[in-house]
C-alpha cells in the first residue's frame, strides 16, 4: 500500500481519526472536533483538494488542511446530527446538508450561512424511530435536480435547486433508504439502495424498477453506493447479511449494473461493509469500511484488497485525500 495519501475516518463516539500515510499510522483529530464526537458524514470539496466537510452530532465542520484540524460552521444545525453533505457540482459555494431529525438545508456561500428548505419529513418512523437523511446528491448533469433519501421515510426530489421538494415513489416500495447516486452514461439513471434491493429510475424518479439483488448478491443487505471516478459503468455496493450482521462483502459492476461480481477480500469482514471513499485524484484507489471498524483498501479498482491493521469503533463515514 502506497503511503502518499490521507485517510479520514468518522466514528460513532470516538471522534474523527486521520492517517497521513495511507493507513500506516493514526491519530485522533482533536483540533476543532471533540474526542468523543459522532461523525456521520465526510464530503470532499469538489474544487479544493485539501478541504473536507464533516457532519457531526453538533452541526457542520470544515477542514482546509486535509483533515488535520476543523472549524465549526455556525448554522441552524448546531443542535442536530448532520448525516450528509453534498456540493453543487457547478458551483461549489452551494452546499446541501441533511440531518437527524430529518431536514434539509442549503448554503449559498460555502457554508457561512444556511437556510432550512421546505421539505416535509415524518417525525417518527419504523425501526430507527427518528428519521434521518442518509442520502444526498446533486445530479452531475443538471444541478437543479437534487435527491435526498431518508431512513425510514422515502425519497425526496427537487427540480429547482432545493427551493421545493416532492416525495417520489412510483414502484419504490421500500421507504428505508440507505444511499443514492446518479449515473450519467449516455442516458441517466438514479440508483437507490434499500435493505434488500437496489432500485433504478431512468425517468427522473417518476417510476422505479428493482434490480433483483436477491438473484445476484449472496449477501443482499445493501448500504452505500460508489461510482468509480471517470468511469460511470463501474460501481460498487457495500453489502452484508443484515444491519447488525456478522459478515459483509463488496459487489462490483463494470457494465452499469447489469452484472455483478463479489470481490475477494483478504479476510471475512466482521460485519456488513458500510461505506466507501473514492477520489478523482486516483480513480483506482478505493477505501472501504465495515460497520464495526475494519478498513480495506484497493489500489487497482477493486481487483485486490488489503486490510489495514488499525480497527475502530463503529464507522459511519470515510474520505481519502492526496497529500
Amino acid at each position: 500500500m502506497s503511503a502518499d495519501f490521507t485517510i479520514c475516518v468518522g466514528t460513532i463516539g470516538s471522534g474523527l481519526w486521520l492517517s497521513p500515510d495511507g493507513g500506516d499510522s493514526w491519530r485522533r483529530v482533536q483540533r476543532g472536533l471533540w474526542s468523543e464526537s459522532r461523525v456521520f458524514g465526510l464530503t470532499l470539496h469538489p474544487k479544493q483538494a485539501r478541504t473536507v466537510f464533516a457532519g457531526a452530532d453538533d452541526g457542520v465542520y470544515r477542514s482546509e488542511d486535509g483533515g488535520q484540524s476543523f472549524e465549526r460552521l455556525d448554522s441552524p444545525m448546531n443542535a442536530m446530527d448532520v448525516w450528509k453533505i453534498a456540493f453543487d457540482p457547478t458551483d461549489a459555494q452551494v452546499v446541501f446538508a441533511g440531518t437527524r431529525p430529518a431536514a434539509l438545508f442549503r448554503s449559498d456561500d460555502g457554508g457561512r450561512h444556511w437556510e432550512k428548505l421546505p421539505a416535509e419529513m415524518a417525525d417518527e418512523c419504523p425501526n430507527v424511530r427518528v428519521p434521518r437523511v442518509t442520502a444526498l446528491t446533486v445530479d452531475p448533469s443538471d444541478h437543479r435536480i437534487v435527491w435526498a433519501g431518508v431512513e425510514v421515510d422515502g425519497v425526496r426530489r427537487s427540480l429547482d435547486g432545493g427551493a421545493s421538494w416532492t416525495r417520489v415513489k412510483g414502484g419504490l416500495d421500500d421507504p428505508d433508504i440507505h444511499d443514492m447516486t446518479v449515473v450519467v452514461n449516455g442516458g441517466k439513471t438514479v440508483l437507490t439502495t434499500t435493505p434488500r434491493e437496489i432500485f433504478a429510475s431512468t425517468d427522473a424518479g417518476e417510476s422505479w424498477q428493482g434490480c433483483g439483488v436477491g438473484r445476484h448478491f449472496r449477501l443482499p443487505y445493501c448500504r452505500s453506493l460508489a461510482l468509480k471516478p471517470g468511469d460511470p459503468k463501474t460501481m460498487f455496493v457495500a453489502t452484508g447479511d443484515g444491519a447488525v450482521g456478522t459478515t459483509g462483502a463488496i459487489q462490483r459492476s463494470e457494465d452499469g449494473g447489469h452484472s455483478w461480481q463479489m470481490l475477494p477480500l483478504p479476510v471475512e469482514p466482521n460485519s456488513p461493509i458500510w461505506a466507501f471513499a473514492t477520489n478523482p485524484a486516483n480513480p483506482d484507489r478505493i477505501v472501504a469500511c465495515s460497520h464495526y471498524g475494519e478498513l480495506y483498501a484497493s489500489e487497482n479498482g477493486g481487483d485486490a484488497w488489503a486490510k489495514l491493521p488499525r480497527e475502530f469503533t463503529e464507522i459511519r463515514s470515510l474520505a481519502w485525500l492526496p497529500n
